[in-house]
């Protein structure tokens, strides 16, 4: 009869709590030379950590269940083997009785063997090489073999010795056997209950530590996201480069100081800085050294003002000083005074020594201004006075803006102006001289304010430059061209559009980039964006104005000069600017039939445009007459009433729809 099996594969060590190797969990320094990269790596060590734990811990709780079940299942082993032992001890007095061992019995006698066999078999499996193993081994082959012993004296019918191998071995046999069975299951039964309350207790203590862990992990990026917000906030209020607070900031502070009570009738003032030669050195020394220029005087202005004094950098080569507590002008002078003295001080770079002046302006609160904006608005308007008449620097006055009240009201009007759309372009065709074929058209902005009616750009113009909303309105207006210009194309009609470009914008040097990412966003090609520049705000800056028109020239951008004859610019700077046409003033087209002198000069204009290869456009043409003479001195295209007024985008297309080549006045 077949044994215990002695081979069976190794099991798991049992009451042992098994965790994967931890994590190394000391925080790493948080001193200023770890830096944010050492916090963010111990939030991924935490959580590295964490994640290790609780899969180590469900692991080692897993392992505690299932020696518990494997428990468990010995002891029903033990069970079936020990219903199998009495069925194999019942068969033995059935045996007795009937006096031998009839087929019956001895068929019966197999299948408990099996069965025992079976189990014996699945025993060795689950708990081999144990002492429980062994012994119940032992035990049992003592029975078993007291007992095929008596089985085969039953066989050929010796009962007496059948008799006296029961009672001198089987019995004994069997009597040991169910002590070793009973001892079995209660270390079992110990075992079992042992691994399910460690399981339990190790359930708590690792949600426990997961919990902790977890806390930790949150706090630590709580941390890291509180210093990612003052991070954030501080770059959003503060310059780049130089560290000061930007205009933003600039914004608040001037409230703030003007909103603050006051016992002692000081104010508060803000003066506006800006670099006189800083495009010079920027051009022509790299923005290498124009940045450290911009690092030094930063600096200097610093070491210039008291404690709670604002040094400001607004953009650019621009300042701004806030003086939240003056006593009065002569106490702004002379701040104002110490910042030019420090500004003209020489500078070096890298040991090159260079001079900078700069220009500044200043406004006081209450006398020039209620709010932030409008202090700033007065200091630019004192600034460029200042840098007009190189004296340094001024104080604002109201002689240097218009007293007109409206103006001021129009000033803060403005701006939602321009937020609600309640700018229009209007358009005015220009054609070809001889054909009469439209060319394209000018766009010409328009101000249609809810209470005064529609105000002329003369007028809206100049406010938009002195309170620095001419970047965003010319940004209205480049874009709401070249969409019109794009409806034009897919409507058949390849038309050019010209836009006006104030001083401020034409000496801007993000201006370029500007255009083509507008270009590109509306998909149309450069050479339909015609943009006009005036004489006088190419000699505002000559140097400065030049490198913004070669950057638009590079786009593929055509270039035209506009109101020619009417400023005083400088031929030698004139002949070096790459644009495309001049358009003569109507205050020499106008009268040009009337007057010998102006129809020279129109003549004189036509002639130069010719010889330097540019397009010669008339504006101000209001009868056939004018057409005709212009056409006789050689001009290129024409621009007037006579063909049309500037109309709305509407008008101008049902205009458009009307023309046939021929040269024709249209009604306004």
């Amino acid at each position: 009869m077949r044994k215990f099996s002695s081979a069976s594969p190794s099991a798991a060590d049992l009451g042992k709590l098994r965790v994967a190797p931890g994590v190394d969990r000391r925080r790493p320094s948080t001193g200023r030379s770890a830096g944010t990269s050492w916090r963010r790596g111990g939030v991924w060590l935490t959580g590295l950590a964490a994640v290790t734990v609780l899969g180590a811990s469900a692991a080692s709780i897993t392992s505690l269940q299932q020696v518990a079940e494997q428990r468990s299942e010995l002891r029903i082993l033990l069970n079936e083997f020990k219903a199998a032992a009495w069925q194999q001890d019942a068969l033995r007095s059935e045996a007795m009785l009937a006096r031998g061992l009839p087929s019956e019995l001895a068929d019966a006698r197999e299948e408990i063997d099996d069965t025992v066999d079976t189990i014996g078999a699945r025993f060795d499996r689950q708990d081999p090489d144990s002492s429980h193993t062994k012994a119940i081994h032992d035990a049992y082959l003592a029975y078993d073999t007291a007992a095929d012993r008596e089985f085969q004296l039953l066989k050929y019918e010796d009962l007496q010795g059948a008799e006296e191998t029961a009672a001198a071995q089987t019995d004994p046999a069997f009597a040991a056997l169910l002590p070793v069975l009973e001892d079995a299951d209660g270390d079992y039964e110990a075992l079992a209950e042992q691994a399910s309350g460690r399981a339990r207790t190790g359930t708590v203590v690792i949600l426990a530590c997961a919990a902790l862990l977890i806390m930790g992990l949150v706090w630590q990026a709580q941390r890291i996201r509180a210093r990612a917000l003052r991070r954030a906030t501080h770059q959003a209020t503060h310059d780049a480069l130089t560290g000061l607070p930007n205009r933003t900031l600039l914004r608040e502070r001037t409230a703030a100081a003007i909103d603050r009570p006051r016992q002692d009738g000081t104010g508060t003032a803000l003066l506006l800085i800006d670099l006189d030669r800083f495009k010079e050195v920027n051009d022509t020394l790299g923005h290498h050294y124009g940045d450290q220029l911009l690092v030094q005087a930063a600096h200097r202005m610093q070491q210039a003002v008291r404690s709670g004094e604002t040094v400001a950098r607004l953009g650019g080569d621009e300042f701004a000083v806030l003086l939240p507590s003056i006593a009065g002008e002569p106490d702004v002078t002379a701040v104002a005074a110490r910042l030019h003295e420090a500004l003209n001080a020489p500078f070096t770079l890298d040991g090159l020594t260079l001079t900078v002046a700069g220009s500044i302006g200043a406004a006081l609160h209450p006398h020039h201004g209620d709010t932030a904006d409008e202090l700033l608005q007065r200091a630019d308007i004192a600034m460029y006075t200042a840098k007009g008449k190189r004296i340094g620097y001024t104080v604002f006055d109201h002689s240097q803006d218009s007293t007109d009240p409206r103006k001021l009201t129009l000033a803060s009007d403005l701006r939602q102006g321009i937020e609600q759309d309640q700018l229009v372009l209007h358009y005015q065709p220009k054609v070809d001289t001889r054909t009469g074929k439209v060319l394209g058209a000018e766009a010409l902005v328009r101000w249609q304010h809810p209470e005064h009616g529609l105000i002329p750009p003369t007028e809206f113009i100049p406010l938009a430059e002195h309170t620095g909303l001419i970047t965003p309105l010319t940004r209205f207006v480049l874009d709401t061209a070249l969409r019109q210009c794009q409806e034009w194309l897919r409507d058949g009609h390849e038309l050019s559009v010209a836009v006006n470009v104030s001083t401020h914008r034409l000496l801007d040097l993000d201006f370029p980039a500007e255009v083509a990412d507008r270009l590109q966003y509306w998909q149309l090609p450069a050479h339909l964006l015609t943009v006009e520049i005036t004489e006088s705000a190419i000699m505002t800056d000559p140097d400065r104005a030049l490198h913004v028109v070669q950057q638009l020239h590079a786009l593929g951008v055509h270039l035209s000069i506009d109101d020619f004859g009417t400023g005083y610019s400088s031929m030698a700077y004139l002949k070096t600017l790459p644009v495309h046409e001049l358009k003569i003033d109507r205050t020499f087209v106008g009268s040009m039939t009337t007057s010998d002198r102006d129809a020279v000069i129109v003549r004189s204009t036509a002639e130069l445009g010719r010889n330097l290869g540019l397009r010669v456009i008339a504006e101000g043409v209001e009868d056939m007459a004018t057409w005709q003479v212009l056409d006789a001195a050689g001009c290129d295209a024409l621009q007037g009433y006579y063909i049309s007024r500037p109309v709305t985008a509407d008008a101008f297309a049902t205009w458009l729809r009307h023309q046939r080549g021929a040269p024709a006045a249209i009604a306004p």
